[in-house]
């Protein structure tokens, strides 16, 4: 029986949206990866642009998302989303192109494709999902790891210079703060998904991004979600979603970066 037969339209309030799968996620309980895939399946699918959208996931947590979306999709080696999204945008100039990528993927071994991308001003939607660690491939330290965050590569913490001022870790990357500066970004924020009004800003967020390419208005669109990783941080969701407030969004604070796009004629 279809819920559509025993419940009235005016009394539903929540429905899933038609453009995700009923497979279920393979994503550890507690994660933010659902809630940004649901919110962008709403938002595709308010927007009437399913039919001409195919998204780009490479490898990270979300490599299997073409199993969850019902839009076409592509899959790209590890960090080369950018650059394989550029050729489908390319080669089809009237689809919806979107990339989905991780802090690992998207600010680590793909930064060039990231960068170069952004500095050229393709037309697309980039989504960076950012908790600050590799959640995949094993817990590792990122470029967005905090200092003083234990991973399973940093174990006392993340330390960016030893005792003497030698380098050692590095600072956590601000590649969001630095991709707003290139001239081919059009809208560049970041959001976070810890809390409903979060989520309903996050969706405000991605419904802009994908507008703007709807609209041909020149420019990369990228929307940084803070998420966390209950698993790789070994805490509970409730307690991982509290450390995301407290220690997350001081070092990411939330909030749109950019919202226009500077055309250089020479």
């Amino acid at each position: 029986m279809n819920i559509n037969d025993i419940v009235k339209p005016e009394n539903l309030v929540y429905q899933k949206s038609k453009l995700l799968t009923s497979k279920p996620f393979h994503y550890c309980p507690g994660c933010g990866h659902g809630t940004v895939h649901r919110i962008i399946a709403e938002v595709l699918e308010e927007l009437g642009i399913d039919e001409r959208t195919i998204g780009v996931s490479p490898v990270g947590c979300a490599v299997m998302a073409y199993d969850y979306f019902d839009v076409d999709f592509a899959e790209a080696a590890h960090g080369r989303a950018p650059a394989c999204a550029t050729g489908i945008k390319r080669v089809w100039p009237d689809k919806i192109v979107f990339t989905y990528q991780g802090d690992g993927d998207l600010a680590a071994i793909g930064t060039c494709e990231t960068i170069h991308t952004c500095n050229r001003g393709e037309n697309l939607t980039m989504i960076f999902v950012n908790n600050g660690i590799y959640g995949m491939t094993g817990g590792q330290m990122a470029p967005t790891t905090l200092i003083g965050m234990k991973t399973a590569t940093t174990p006392y913490g993340r330390k960016p210079q030893w005792e003497d001022g030698t380098p050692n870790n590095g600072f956590p990357l601000q590649i969001t703060n630095i991709i707003s500066t290139l001239p081919g970004t059009r809208y560049v924020t970041r959001q976070a998904v810890n809390t409903p009004a979060r989520v309903r800003n996050a969706k405000k967020a991605i419904k802009k991004a994908f507008e703007n390419q709807m609209n041909n208005k020149n420019g990369v669109n990228f929307v940084e979600i803070v998420s966390n990783c209950n698993s790789n941080w070994k805490m509970s969701a409730v307690d991982a979603n509290k450390w995301l407030d407290e220690n997350m969004l001081p070092v990411y604070p939330l909030g749109d970066i950019k919202d226009n796009f500077e055309l250089i004629k020479k």
